[in-house]
């Protein structure tokens, strides 16, 4: 159950081939950013192609609370008036995130080094993912957390009344500490560094750069330096939102494995810490163009051309998965079709986001009849190549709203199929998900 309603069931089978225009959502990680940033922010900001989605929704909502005024003018128009760096007012209610890891931990960076309390909660997905990554840095700041056994939510974090500057490095390749970490700087006195040693998104510090704060980023041997100068004063924005690459990977990866398919996804993000996938795509064989390379809103994006093609296993270069961690359960899919085995590594971060990734795909490629193989941080499949995987399974989604996804498109193409118990929680990242899905000729239904 997803935490937002009833579960929805639903179902894919094949059909003919996908035509069309595929405009997917706004990026879900830049409109999380977009909203925070502004509501950080000095004056207006106004964000145009805002995803919403329910994650997102969840951080419009919890922006408020702090005392920012967030309001929605027209699909994917919002403006928010912002309170400035060390504005926001403590809420009077519990933040409720929902299904939203980055949103909760990013939002628990930007009141940590405030002298205000807040207390976090999400649906059941949520309250099962590790905060200890992000509250053991907050608490450099000064920041208490107080939560359930293993770091869990609920949690109350208590804001630093004094913060400190700190120097942190990351242990994990993971944007959200990160992020969380940089947007509490942005309240303490002096330079925050940050240090990762293997580069994961951008977007925070393109839009903090963006917003007027002064930050550097170095490439040392001691890995990737980005130094922040606190207490800045932040200016609000125009924001436009470029496509979500990670929501567009199910309407690019459908068209590769569907016969006859020839489709265009426009306007989707190029930003190089997030187009992991696409040059894995391309490396198994994908026809996949790149067309009309522009910026949009401080990120490089273009407009996808993609066709059916012969697909062909491969290894997945390991320092690859911080570029395309998201992607990795539809790339899944895409190797059960492909000739040939598929080699995934460095995996291990999928094993703490909505769900446990790798089993969740695992257990279901196993029940649609592919052989998988895996350990704590690899997942290997061995491709049954085109018109090969039986399906004929009804796959649990353990609220996550890529597996179910990920399997819906299977279903497209296995010999029978393919069921989800629930396809609620993609209303958290792509809404409009089923919709345009049958807009290109897909057959996809809920199920009573």
């Amino acid at each position: 159950m997803s935490g937002h309603g009833d579960p929805i069931p639903m179902m894919s089978r094949k059909g003919g081939p996908l035509r069309g225009v595929a405009e997917v959502p706004g990026d879900k990680s830049i409109s999380h950013r977009a909203l925070i940033l502004g509501a950080l922010s000095v004056g207006e900001t106004r964000i145009t192609g805002l995803l919403e989605g329910q994650d997102v929704l969840d951080t419009a909502k919890a922006m408020r609370a702090f005392g920012a005024e967030v309001t929605r003018l027209a699909p994917g128009e919002w403006v928010v008036q912002g309170v400035g760096v060390g504005g926001f007012a403590e809420p009077a209610d519990v933040i409720d995130c929902g299904n939203s890891g980055t949103g909760v931990r990013l939002i628990m960076g930007c009141m940590a080094t405030s002298a205000i309390s807040a207390t976090f909660t999400g649906d059941a997905s949520l309250r099962k993912r590790p905060m200890g990554r992000v509250t053991d840095p907050l608490a450099l700041f000064g920041a208490r957390a107080h939560g359930r056994a293993g770091g869990r939510l609920p949690m109350t974090v208590v804001g630093a009344a004094d913060p400190v500057p700190v120097r942190y490095t990351v242990p994990m390749p993971s944007a959200q500490v990160k992020s969380a970490v940089l947007l509490a700087g942005l309240n303490a006195p002096g330079q925050t560094v940050v240090i990762e040693k293997e580069a994961t998104r951008d977007h925070t510090e393109r839009m903090l750069r963006g917003f007027g704060a002064e930050l550097s980023v170095e490439e040392t041997p001691e890995g990737r330096v980005i130094t922040l100068q606190g207490q800045p004063e932040l200016r609000g924005q125009a924001v436009a939102v470029p496509r979500d690459p990670s929501s567009a990977a199910f309407p690019v990866c459908a068209a590769l494995l569907v016969p006859g398919s020839d489709i265009l996804v426009p306007g989707v993000s190029q930003n190089p810490t997030r187009n992991g996938l696409f040059t894995t795509l391309v490396d198994m064989g994908a026809d996949i163009t790149f067309e009309n390379p522009r910026e949009e809103g401080g990120e490089p994006v273009a407009d996808l051309r993609v066709r059916h093609s012969a697909l062909k296993g491969i290894e997945v270069p390991a320092e690859r998965a911080a570029s395309m961690i998201d992607e990795y359960p539809v790339l899944a899919v895409v190797a059960a079709c492909a000739s040939g085995t598929t080699v995934m590594r460095g995996i291990k971060e999928l094993r703490v986001k909505e769900s446990d990734r790798i089993d969740a795909m695992a257990r279901g490629l196993e029940a649609c009849g592919v052989r998988v193989e895996e350990d704590q941080d690899t997942l290997i499949v061995h491709g049954l190549g085109p018109d090969g995987v039986p399906g004929g399974a009804t796959c649990a989604t353990h609220i996550d709203h890529r597996i179910a996804m990920s399997f819906l498109v299977l279903g497209l193409v296995s010999q029978q199929p393919i069921a989800v118990d629930d396809g609620s929680p993609i209303a958290t990242s792509f809404p409009t998900f089923d919709g345009l899905m049958a807009g290109l000729g897909a057959t996809i239904e809920r199920r009573a």
